[in-house]
């Protein structure tokens, strides 16, 4: 058994998944740990909410002010199912939910 996993570990199947789980533990790990994440300062769900809301804009104010003028954009992302669902169909899909045309 042991075996069988530690070779499907080495397929680039496995290891492109793992890449996305690592990521999303490595945001996970930083706001428990780094933010006090597991604990919240206010009552309520509506307080917690907001808490977790202002947490996560603050956050996201620091990896951009980490960012270098000379560093490159990142690739875009690829298509979602759903997007790919609406371009095969012939579906027009805005581009931004906030606005209501593109």
């Amino acid at each position: 058994m042991q075996l069988r996993v530690r070779a499907e570990q080495q397929t680039p199947d496995w290891q492109a998944r793992y890449a996305i789980r690592s990521g999303v533990e490595g945001t996970v790990n930083e706001f428990a740990h780094g933010h006090g994440m597991r604990h919240c300062r206010y009552r309520g769900q509506s307080k917690a909410h907001l808490q977790h809301i202002l947490t996560a804009i603050a956050v996201n104010i620091e990896r951009l002010g980490a960012l270098t003028a000379t560093s490159e954009a990142p690739p875009p992302r690829p298509p979602t199912a759903f997007q790919d669902f609406l371009d095969q169909h012939g579906i027009p899909r805005r581009k931004s939910w906030r606005t209501a045309c593109d």
